[in-house]
């Protein structure tokens, strides 16, 4: 069920606990649900149409080697402009084109890892993605995992699901300016947001990658003759990876609601399929009768998670397979692709990006997109990595139920590794 921001909303649900209703205003622009999250659906859907698919889940040993190589590639260029100026073109353009797309694909691979897709053992990816965030400069690893697997289990939730703006994000930056200035600033918002929405616990893991990152940081500084040129182009190549880049497009692609736009661009691969074929092709399609042409998603949800299937998914661990993704977290990134085929009757009729620039380009310029075009929900969900009841903060918080009355721990790790 879909509703308006100005109708009547629900405070609780058959056999929920008691719950705090959401706020009336008229303001508030969002797309609020009261249906299930589409991805449970549609994974118990594909399972059993295609019971195959979960022989696809498990590490992926090729990730530990890219990781190696990409954290080597970044410390070379860090080294090599050791002597070289700030706001010289050659530092800014290296940082732009190698180190903030470098810098992007260790973000994707920290994201991987966080699914323990790298190892079977748990301690071993949280120790690989330690790695994989030295050359971001500030450390990140182990706080965005807990955020993220939340955000898996409690998509759209308001309170919960820290990728969600805020009103007064949508609000004030509900404007070309504003938009513009969201996209070029947008690493600082998924920074920050998380901290005014809820608080995990703080581990051992936080520490060890608090100590690693600033023991790395201060050891290049002192290997590059005391130089802060390499830490600066590690910065500049975090802060590049998510503003104005071609690949920072994922971050808007993965799940704003893109359907509003009339200028196309996020058709389905089918649709595609068939602007490309002859008119008589068409024509002849046309004549189907829509009782002979039945699609396997009509009984399940609306999507609200878009897919991208272009060449940027070569260096961003095919993050572009955001429904995949989203569906089946636990098959990783160079299984996704044998995922769509194998369940394309699934995903070809699913609204996709043809690019991640064109998303950029269309969330700043196009007024029938903005901040507000988000899937919310006041309820469901689940809090991952332990914490208790009313840790939120920032207002929303106080409308979801973060953690459930039987399940006070979040996530327990085989309910991660089952994912």
């Amino acid at each position: 069920m879909w509703v308006s921001p100005a109708k009547e909303r629900p405070s609780t649900r058959a056999g929920s606990s008691t719950r705090t209703s959401l706020p009336e205003s008229s303001s508030d622009q969002f797309f609020w649900t009261y249906t299930e999250e589409p991805h449970r659906s549609r994974r118990q859907a594909i399972i059993k149409a295609h019971p195959e698919v979960t022989k696809l889940c498990g590490p992926e040993p090729l990730t530990k080697y890219l990781v190696l190589a990409v954290v080597f590639l970044q410390i070379t260029c860090a080294y090599l402009l050791r002597n070289t100026s700030v706001l010289s073109w050659k530092f800014l353009v290296t940082a732009y084109v190698i180190g903030a797309t470098a810098n992007q694909n260790l973000f994707l691979a920290i994201h991987e890892i966080s699914h323990n897709l790298a190892f079977r053992s748990p301690m071993a990816n949280r120790l690989l993605a330690i790695f994989a965030n030295l050359p971001i400069g500030l450390p990140y690893s182990a706080a965005f995992r807990p955020y993220h697997l939340t955000h898996h289990k409690s998509l759209g939730v308001a309170g919960l699901d820290t990728d969600l703006p805020t009103a007064l994000e949508a609000f004030f930056f509900d404007s070309l300016l504003g938009k513009t200035f969201f996209c070029t600033f947008q690493i600082f918002f998924y920074a920050v947001r998380p901290m005014f929405i809820y608080s995990p616990p703080f581990t051992r893991i936080h520490w060890l990658n608090l100590i690693g990152q600033f023991a790395f940081n201060y050891a290049l500084v002192k290997f590059c003759g005391g130089s802060l040129q390499p830490l600066y182009y590690l910065l500049c190549s975090s802060f590049l990876a998510g503003s104005l880049h071609p690949c920072a497009g994922h971050f808007i692609a993965e799940h704003y609601f893109f359907s509003n736009v009339k200028t196309g661009g996020t058709e389905p691969i089918k649709e595609k399929a068939l602007e490309s074929r002859p008119n008589s092709d068409i024509k002849s399609r046309e004549r189907i009768p829509k009782s002979e042409s039945k699609n396997p998603l009509d009984s399940l949800d609306p999507p609200e998670t878009y897919s991208y299937y272009g060449l940027l998914n070569l260096v961003t661990y095919n993050v572009g397979l955001h429904n995949e993704h989203h569906d089946f977290p636990a098959i990783p990134w160079t299984r996704l692709p044998v995922l769509h085929q194998i369940a394309r009757e699934f995903y070809e009729p699913l609204p996709c990006h043809r690019s991640w620039v064109w998303v950029i380009w269309t969330f700043i310029l196009d007024k029938d997109v903005s901040m507000w075009c988000r899937v919310k929900r006041a309820e469901g969900g689940r809090l991952v990595g332990g914490g208790s009841k009313g840790s939120g903060r920032g207002g929303e918080a106080i409308t979801a139920t973060a953690v459930q009355d039987d399940e006070g721990n979040g996530w327990k790790e085989s309910e991660i590794q089952a994912l």
